[in-house]
């Protein structure tokens, strides 16, 4: 390109021809195809010269920003200029390019000014800044801020800067050597840590463009503490009460200290201050971290106060310094047992006493017992029983102390005495309860008043001091409700009854402390805390939620004819507000108007058809289905639906609230059974007629009194028992007629008592009576034939004719 150019300037100095400089602007950013000028024109030159003298623009850029209509001469953008990206942040920014000219020669210079417009944003390349300002910093501080950066040039890069508001900081601008300026924090009011430890400033940038662009930064200031908070006490003043026998451990005081600052600041260290006696520092030992005093000496003799003095101290430079005041009151109790004293009244005694001087008058006192006691002489023959030990009483309750005096006489006397000790009870011992949680289960619906449990303490101590009393404590429930409102302790039994009734689908269970405390001086309490759940009963009946009676009238669904086999014809919903088995749910068909043409899905409430739509199907079916849990006893909802068999929605549905409707035609099934049942009808009306005219065709004179025995002679053969040549045969006879059951005949043939008539006793049919004396190749004539018939496995039998056959 370069050798092209040189070659074409050389031709065109060497022609000598005039050039001109054609100067252009064009905003950066401009669309494709628009026109800036008119080279033609500038160069006064017709347009079609273009073409026919070969006109040509020579570049000095990879992308041919700019060219020229060959047919109009204007000169066009071909790419957008971003005069950021050609030029960076010049001040002017100039494209330059050489027109082209042959026939003759003529190189003629275009300079196009890129203009700039407003499309860049300000950016802020440090992002958000985050700030640490002490809290002791005077008003006046300044804090540098992040400033931001336009690549725009002009009023277009002019930047201003603005600070959301805020009482504690302004925005000033500060000046650099060259000129140019940066936002500035200036502290405005003193900061305050404990009060707000964190501020959220927003320092906004703006150019001077049109339209306006703009750009945040967060400025976060985060409050650095100083140690400008002393630790303060809850109280100034402590009192406490504290039985002479604390044993060491006991905790008297627990003062915490708190201090708002941060950190080491912040810390708090527990001591006893100075100001305490030192005679005392000895008797509390103070926690360093958790300010817990507790007794660490004996407390000396009661009915006094002691007075002691404690001291937070934080860790901050400078360590700031509280104190508060404790009053300890040493109560008196009842851990002395009885000093017993034996004394030696002088008297008249007998002339047998012991009257011996010296030795012999001097009486030895012994002890024998096994309890924490010891004999302490006093003066002369004075001696004191005294404690050795600590007595718990219990352990062991009374004692028996064997006291024997013996003088110094020989042989020795001795005499002596047994002194029982009893242990007088005091309250050391606090109520335990068997566990520190109880759980109780209530059904729900329960009376008021009912029982739900019981709660029980146990105290070793003896009466007053072992009473128990129990107290429930009055705590919120997490539905807000006071424990008093639902439940009832009994102060004496600790038996808990109910004060409402409850139901497990409102509140599934609560629970709430019970204190138990004796009698005692001081009493002493401890706590249960008891769990009650409510059990859930089957009260609620499923509540269907789809589908849903509309205005008084059940709701229908269309099944087209051609539905195959489980096609979906709607699904049953509903839900139970019981738990557990009591809201399992199962769904079944209870009433149908055809039985045999839905099916439903026990768990999932899906009703479909169970088989194809058959033509005779009546338009118009019901079906009424039962929902029902499995809770004891179960409870039960129902819904009838309505179900139109049709290829097309109808513009209006059908009523379906009349009767039950046996189907516009009849089904295949029943028309089959209704044939069945006319013919059994009439071959039984044709053996009634057959019956009645072979009785009507017969004399009746044929038939003797002698042939027509009883049902016993006959069943028995009394009579025919007698002849020798009676001949008997029995034969048995199946038979299937063309009705739908299966007869079995049993027949007995004999004679009769003249030997002239066969007697016939059995079950058949009479059309069979003809083949029957052929049957048993008895060449007897048959004079009477009594006939009995039984069907299936029915008991009664009928006596249907009696009549006689002669040959």
């Amino acid at each position: 390109m370069m050798g092209w150019m040189v070659v074409v300037l050389c031709l065109w100095v060497s022609c000598g021809a005039a050039a001109k400089q054609l100067e252009y602007s064009v905003l950066e950013e401009t669309q494709r195809g628009v026109a800036i000028g008119n080279v033609a024109a500038d160069l006064k030159l017709p347009a079609s010269a273009l073409s026919l003298r070969n006109f040509r623009i020579l570049s000095h850029h990879h992308e041919p920003y700019f060219g020229v209509d060959l047919g109009s001469g204007n000169l066009v953008v071909r790419e957008p200029a971003d005069r950021e990206r050609l030029c960076g942040t010049k001040a002017s920014c100039v494209l330059t390019c050489e027109l082209m000219f042959e026939d003759p020669l003529e190189l003629h210079k275009m300079r196009v000014h890129v203009l700039d417009t407003n499309d860049n944003s300000p950016h802020f390349p440090a992002g958000d800044v985050q700030l640490h300002i002490p809290e002791f910093l005077t008003p006046g501080a300044r804090f540098t801020l992040p400033h931001a950066q336009d690549a725009d040039e002009g009023s277009n890069g002019m930047l201003s800067y603005s600070l959301s508001p805020n009482q504690h900081f302004r925005l000033d601008m500060g000046s650099r050597v060259d000129g140019s300026e940066y936002p500035e924090l200036v502290l405005e009011k003193a900061l305050d840590r404990e009060h707000l430890a964190t501020h959220l400033l927003v320092l906004t940038a703006q150019d001077g463009g049109l339209p306006v662009r703009s750009a945040d930064a967060q400025v976060t200031i985060i409050v650095v503490d100083t140690n400008d908070n002393a630790p303060v006490f809850e109280r100034s003043v402590y009192r406490t009460k504290v039985p002479e026998t604390a044993p060491n451990g006991t905790v008297l005081f627990q003062v915490p200290a708190s201090d708002p600052d941060e950190g080491s600041n912040g810390e708090v260290w527990y001591s006893l201050s100075n100001s305490t006696q030192a005679e005392l520092r000895h008797i509390f030992h103070v926690h360093p971290k958790s300010g817990e005093v507790q007794v660490a000496a004996s407390l000396g003799a009661p009915e006094k106060l002691l007075e002691a003095y404690i001291e937070a101290r934080d860790e901050g430079a400078f360590g700031l310094v509280s104190t508060a005041k404790l009053l300890v009151e040493v109560t008196d109790v009842n851990d002395h047992a009885p000093e017993v004293d034996f004394m030696t009244i002088s008297n008249s005694v007998p002339e047998d006493a012991d009257e011996d001087l010296g030795p012999n008058g001097r009486v030895i006192c012994s002890m024998s017992s096994r309890g924490p006691f010891q004999l302490k002489a006093s003066f002369d023959n004075y001696y004191s029983l005294l404690t050795d030990g600590p007595l718990d009483h219990e352990q062991i309750s009374e004692y028996q102390v064997l006291i024997t005096a013996s003088d110094g006489g020989s042989p020795p006397l001795s005499t002596q005495r047994t002194l029982t000790v009893s242990i007088a009870d005091v309250n050391d011992n606090t109520p335990r309860f068997p566990q520190p949680q109880q759980e109780i289960f209530v059904a729900e619906n329960n009376g008021l008043g009912a029982s739900l449990g019981r709660v029980f303490a146990q105290d070793p101590d003896q009466g007053k001091n072992g009473l128990v009393f129990y107290e429930l404590l009055d705590t919120l429930n997490s539905e807000g409700m006071p424990a008093s409102s639902l439940v009832a302790v009994e102060p004496s039994s600790g038996d808990i009854t109910a004060k409402t009734s409850f139901d497990f689908e409102k509140l599934r269970g609560f629970h709430f402390q019970v204190e138990g405390r004796d009698s005692g001086i001081p009493p002493r309490s401890s706590t249960v805390t008891v769990n009650l759940f409510v059990v859930d009963r089957n009260d609620n009946a499923p509540v269907i939620l789809f589908p849903l009676p509309r205005n008084g009238s059940i709701p229908v669904e269309v099944v087209p004819r051609s539905a195959r086999i489980g096609h979906l014809i709607t699904k049953v919903v509903a839900e139970d507000a019981d738990s557990g088995s009591n809201a399992w749910l199962s769904y079944h068909i209870s009433q149908a108007s055809d039985s045999s043409l839905f099916r439903i899905s026990a768990n999932m409430g899906e009703l479909r058809t169970a088989r194809l739509v058959l033509s005779t199907d009546a338009v118009k079916q019901r079906v009424v289905v039962v929902v029902q849990d499995h809770g004891d006893p179960p409870l039960s909802s129902s819904i009838i639906l309505g179900v139109l068999l049709s290829n097309s929605v109808p513009q209006v549905l059908p009523e379906f609230e009349d009767v039950w409707e046996p189907g516009g035609q009849l089904s295949t099934r029943n028309l089959y059974l209704v044939i069945a049942l006319a013919c059994v009808s009439f071959l039984f009306l044709g053996c009634l007629l057959f019956f009645m005219c072979i009785k009507l065709s017969q004399s009746p004179g044929y038939c003797s009194q002698s042939c027509c025995h009883s049902s016993e002679d006959l069943r028995y053969g009394r009579k025919m028992a007698s002849n020798h040549y009676m001949t008997s045969a029995t034969v048995d006879v199946t038979t299937v007629e063309r009705l739908t059951q299966t007869y079995l005949y049993w027949a007995s043939l004999g004679l009769g008592s003249n030997h002239n008539s066969l007697l016939l006793h059995g079950e058949h049919n009479a059309a069979d009576l003809r083949n029957l004396a052929t049957g048993v190749r008895l060449n007897l004539p048959i004079s009477c034939i009594q006939i009995r018939n039984r069907k299936g496995d029915h008991t009664n039998v009928n006596v249907i004719k009696l009549y006689s056959i002669t040959y």
